[in-house]
């Protein structure tokens, strides 16, 4: 089946416009005019992928990106962001929050289509990974459940080498505590978010390689940078 992409726009020729360019690459589409509505539609819609504009009328794009992310239902949608030049601190904000790329306006059409498409492709890609990650000195093999660092091996709890592992899969990306605690202990853990602090804290003691490596994003939860990218 077609993918589903959600377009949450206000300004309704550039909505149109996106919209019919994308179902002219046989996409299916579903729109929403307000950030509140996008956010809905997005819970309700289940798209592939959100076309998100920054500046929307009852919540803005970087609130809406921040909720998306921090719904475990909805965390792992991918996200476009559209913005103007003028609001590229903004920008910062939003890929910061967990966008996956944006597009400054005014674009074109086809260059928003071809970002699309590149976007499902690097998504597609990650899924044929291997089960193993390189992240500098850090090897990590899934299969065998094996963290080697500087030559030397570490022995990790079950749920250390989980945290690990959702961080190696989405390097540059904000994981809120909330997501990680779902992903790592699952969805019937009632236990508090300071639990994913503190195991954050272990991995750090066990690979001070991680140290630096592991940042804290403000109120949201953690990040792994980029710089080495994992390969």
């Amino acid at each position: 089946m077609a993918k589903k992409i959600l377009i949450v726009e206000d300004e309704q020729d550039i909505l149109q416009l996106v919209r019919m360019y994308l179902e002219k690459e046989g996409y299916r589409t579903c729109t929403a005019t307000s950030g509140l509505a996008g956010l809905k539609q997005t819970k309700t819609e289940h798209p592939d992928l959100v076309i998100l504009d920054l500046m929307l009328a009852e919540m803005d794009g970087l609130e809406v990106c921040k909720r998306i992310r921090a719904d475990p239902k909805t965390a792992i949608i991918p996200i476009i962001m559209l913005t103007a030049k003028a609001e590229e601190s903004d920008t910062i904000i939003g890929l910061e929050l967990g966008a996956d790329d944006y597009v400054t306006k005014p674009f074109s059409p086809k260059a928003l289509v071809a970002r699309v498409k590149a976007l499902f492709r690097r998504l597609e890609r990650a899924k044929e990974e291997p089960a193993r990650f390189v992240y500098g000195k850090l090897v990590v093999d899934l299969e065998r459940h094996e963290v080697i660092a500087d030559g030397r091996e570490v022995p990790l709890t079950a749920k250390e080498f989980g945290l690990l592992e959702q961080l190696l899969r989405n390097p540059g990306r904000v994981l809120t505590r909330d997501v990680l605690l779902n992903a790592v202990w699952g969805y019937d853990y009632y236990g508090t978010t300071r639990t994913v602090d503190v195991h954050v804290r272990r991995l750090k003691q066990k690979v001070p390689l991680l140290n630096d490596a592991i940042v804290s994003v403000k109120s949201l939860g953690y990040k792994l940078k980029e710089h080495d990218h994992p390969t």
